[in-house]
């Protein structure tokens, strides 16, 4: 029977039970599908109250880390690792808690942008209008704002090249559901965002993972992969890659797409960081077999619900053959407001306020981290630490108030590595960024 040791934990029992649990299932010692002890043993073998247990158990259960059945027992869900990072605000972090682990935009508390634009809106009539399904007019009118902003990515593609979308996951799962029938494989990084092993798994597709290096994917073992696994999708994120940070360079942009051409796979290019980066999409590379999915969310603004996928014109009708199916699902008020965002410059000037505070954020970092930081990496909305000893080192950083996220999270199959995610953009100001950073270089002395 499993057993926790809580012994040390200056949190609530019911709390420390359940880093007790995330921790197992972490480490491998629980493993998915296996059953927890039931809550009444529990309780009797580590003199606690089964009211405790109960608790704890619940929570665990919230985050969604397992499931309980009556009359069955409790099991480890099989995705734990992933559903962890989708819970934003985490109760276990103390009071003065900093969470670095949600990989969001910075928050810019000084604009009025939304507030000034729904104002117009209301003065003009419009808004009211916006309650309404989208009309063919507002679509069409966003296919040619999206082609506009696309422009900055070094594509110049016609509106009709354009689909939207609800956001990039949305894109990305309708991506695959047209290209891949259950059971087929599927190449992505080795670590890769937890959206696209979500979307994989809830799609019935086995993920290999492509080994990796500063500059993205390593074109020997695509090729192998390839070959081994006879796999004709390939996800990516070539720009500011999550969560490695790392973007392919000119050189092997043009090798990976080289690839793709060989052996007709289809693209899918995750580049919903793009924007912030200085590297061309790869999509650029491999036209004819790329499709580029994107938002406005990590660039703009979260609550700017609008995705969109740019390629060829047969792809997008093979992904949406009725011209409606992702399109139905972008809020009216939503579309509106990316387009005059985009059209009036608004959109422009966002991205370029979240570039300059991300490089202050990253300067930041250089100076607290050091030697810590990797070198030569290209100013990311995150950070890729390689400690000796990530789990201690994760650990350790709870223990300091700070929340961040271990590799396993993102490792696709047998990838492993002693690394940590941490988010730059995340604190709510600069001073709390600095304060978490201290936080992690002393409990990681060099």
């Amino acid at each position: 029977m499993w057993l926790p040791d809580l012994k040390g934990s200056a949190l609530p029992t019911y709390l420390a039970l359940v880093e007790a649990i995330s921790s197992a299932i972490g480490n491998g010692e629980l493993k998915p599908g296996e059953q927890l002890p039931p809550q009444r043993r529990l309780a009797w073998t580590l003199g606690i109250n089964p009211s405790t247990v109960m608790q704890a158990y619940r929570e665990a259960a919230r985050r969604h880390l397992v499931s309980g059945e009556v009359g069955r027992g409790t099991y480890v869900l099989a995705d734990s690792h992933e559903a962890s990072l989708f819970h934003l605000k985490q109760p276990r972090l103390p009071a003065d808690g900093i969470d670095l682990s949600t990989n969001v935009p910075v928050h810019d508390g000084g604009s009025d942008d939304l507030s000034r634009t729904l104002q117009r809106l209301i003065a003009e009539g419009r808004l009211d209008g916006l309650q309404a399904y989208a009309s063919a007019e507002l679509e069409q009118r966003g296919r040619i704002a999206v082609s506009q902003w696309l422009q900055q990515r070094g594509l110049h593609t016609p509106p009709s090249q354009v689909a939207l979308c609800a956001g990039a996951q949305q894109g990305v799962s309708a991506a695959l559901l047209a290209l891949c029938e259950a059971g087929d494989p599927v190449l992505a990084e080795a670590f890769t965002a937890p959206g696209i092993k979500a979307a994989a798994r809830q799609l019935r597709l086995p993920l290999h993972g492509v080994a990796m290096d500063e500059r993205g994917i390593l074109p020997q073992d695509l090729d192998r992969q390839i070959r081994a696994t006879g796999a004709r999708v390939l996800v990516l994120t070539p720009c500011l890659q999550n969560p490695t940070g790392s973007s392919m360079d000119a050189e092997r942009r043009q090798r990976i797409a080289e690839l793709i051409e060989r052996h007709g796979l289809w693209l899918i290019e995750d580049d919903v960081y793009g924007a912030l980066g200085s590297q061309a999409p790869l999509a650029a590379a491999a036209p004819t077999r790329s499709l580029l999915v994107s938002s406005l969310s990590k660039t703009v603004a979260p609550g700017l619900r609008l995705g969109f996928m740019h390629g060829p014109q047969a792809l997008l009708n093979r992904i949406d053959p009725q011209g409606h199916a992702t399109s139905w699902a972008v809020s009216p008020l939503c579309l509106a407001l990316a387009c005059e965002w985009i059209e009036d410059g608004t959109a422009a000037r966002k991205l370029v306020w979240q570039r300059d505070e991300l490089q202050q954020r990253w300067r930041l970092a250089s100076r607290v981290l050091g030697p810590r930081t990797p070198p030569g990496r290209e100013v990311s909305p995150h950070l890729w630490l390689q400690p000796p000893d990530s789990a201690a080192l994760v650990t350790a950083c709870r223990a300091a108030g700070v929340e961040v996220v271990p590799a396993d999270v993102f490792a696709v199959g047998p990838a492993q590595a002693s690394a940590i995610r941490i988010s730059l953009a995340a604190a709510r100001s600069r001073a709390e960024l600095k304060q978490a950073l201290e936080r992690i270089a002393e409990a990681w002395p060099l």
